[in-house]
């Protein structure tokens, strides 16, 4: 939907079964639709897909089925504007934990993938919008064992600048990748995010490399840089990490880091935890996600790799502590049972900081977890879930 100056809203299919060519197909053809005749029933409706490494091949190997996308989109007035490519494989119905980084950003397996997603953006997106990738925080924390990972890192990283500018010279179109920070990732806070683009990715070094792989100036190379190059906020995560949401946003505009795509999601906040909460937690921890849990107690932040290890910890030092736990609940519930409650007011802070400052053309609900949510949370099919996230959305932008 088009908000006007504040941007493009959509929703993400990462919700849907997705892992391959035919489960997007269906997904696509089986829900959206559905949603634009309820949100935008006489206006151009804006799609985010999900495209798994699978479905890129796919798509890049048969002319015939990119047709068929765009001709879908054209029959049913609506268009794609951004792609969730950050689980490179499966991940429904099956355990991702930690695998969903890999292969991480020091693979030439990442980097091909993500330029196939930019060919199929580049041909099967409007003219009228820069369509975006979503690609993850570069890898997994603890696989970062030198300063050699984080320049490996970025050498791909400027691969991939460049691969995007020689598409935008072939055909016009600026193609964007979107870097977001998650909790136990290489680039998991903010200020983590601005070093790495500072002090790694835009350097003189590192501008000079890329400069001299596209045979431009460095001022030149830096405007590619800045063009093709940004971050996704997802606001669930920089709020699990206990950060202030207007601080940590108007950070990323100071340093000159685009956001291509501010993400409105929501995380499990315990703002006091208590044994009853812990079993009552019980029931969330068993999903084939991550579920970084970060805590809060006498004022020192606790990092767990999974609720279970929060678990664990409590169980041998209780006390008074808040938890904020990334599983994302639907965006419009504020408290989910006795002692449980969101992070929605994070959303509300940034969608207000975007009304005073608009910082992202490109908008994204993202609340993936449908399926193992525990069932007193789901209310009518994902289809209404959907449809009030959104209304809700756009009413804290009204």
């Amino acid at each position: 939907m088009d908000l006007g100056k504040y941007g493009l809203l959509t929703y993400s299919t990462l919700v849907h079964p997705a892992d391959d060519w035919n489960e997007i197909w269906d997904s696509l053809t089986r829900y959206v639709p559905r949603v634009k005749a309820r949100m935008s029933p006489d206006q151009p409706f804006g799609v985010s897909m999900r495209i798994a490494n699978k479905t890129a091949q796919t798509l890049t190997a048969s002319p015939e089925k990119r047709r068929q996308l765009r001709q879908f989109f054209d029959d049913n007035n609506m268009y794609v504007y951004t792609v969730n490519a950050f689980p490179y494989g499966s991940f429904k119905n099956t355990l991702v934990k930690e695998q969903v980084y890999e292969p991480d950003w020091r693979h030439q397996d990442r980097l091909n993938y993500s330029l196939q997603v930019a060919e199929v953006l580049a041909e099967v997106s409007p003219p009228f919008v820069n369509p975006s990738i979503q690609t993850p925080p570069l890898g997994f924390k603890p696989n970062v064992t030198s300063d050699a990972v984080i320049e490996a890192y970025a050498a791909n990283i400027r691969h991939m600048a460049a691969g995007l500018h020689r598409i935008h010279q072939r055909t016009g179109r600026i193609v964007t990748l979107a870097i977001e920070p998650e909790p136990c990732c290489f680039l998991e806070t903010t200020p983590e995010a601005i070093n790495f683009f500072n002090n790694w990715l835009r350097t003189d070094k590192s501008i000079g490399l890329l400069a001299h792989e596209l045979g431009v100036s460095g001022l030149e190379a830096n405007a590619i840089m800045l063009r093709h190059v940004g971050v996704v906020y997802d606001i669930c995560h920089q709020a699990v990490e206990f950060e202030n949401i207007s601080a940590s946003l108007q950070s990323l505009v100071d340093n000159r880091i685009p956001v291509f795509k501010l993400q409105e999601a929501a995380a499990v906040r315990i703002p006091r935890v208590t044994q009853a909460i812990v079993d009552k937690l019980r029931k969330w921890a068993d999903t084939v996600y991550l579920t970084q849990t970060i805590e809060m107690k006498d004022g020192k932040l606790t990092r767990f790799l999974n609720l279970e290890d929060a678990f664990e910890a409590w169980q041998k030092n209780p006390g008074e502590r808040e938890w904020r736990i990334h599983f994302h609940v639907p965006v419009f519930l504020e408290h989910l049972d006795d002692g449980i409650e969101t992070t929605r007011f994070a959303i509300a802070e940034a969608l207000a900081f975007h009304k005073k400052n608009p910082l992202s053309a490109q908008l994204e609900i993202e609340t993936y977890t449908w399926d193992v949510l525990p069932p007193h949370l789901k209310s009518g099919d994902v289809v209404d879930y959907i449809c009030q996230e959104l209304d809700w959305v756009k009413g804290e932008l009204a």
